[in-house]
């Protein structure tokens, strides 16, 4: 079994849309280097002033 890791060990990047910084989630385990925005809300507004 694999070893938990700590939330505050996981990658981070920024988001282009909002600009706040979002974790790694397990759903983008094999697209991580293609995820640009935290939510969907963000991706819809590409880029948009909060």
């Amino acid at each position: 079994m694999p070893k938990m890791r700590r939330k505050s060990d996981l990658p981070t990047k920024t988001c282009l849309a909002c600009g706040l910084p979002f974790t790694w989630r397990k759903k983008w385990e094999r697209d991580w280097d293609n995820v640009k925005y935290c939510s969907d809300r963000c991706r819809r507004s590409k880029g948009a002033t909060p």
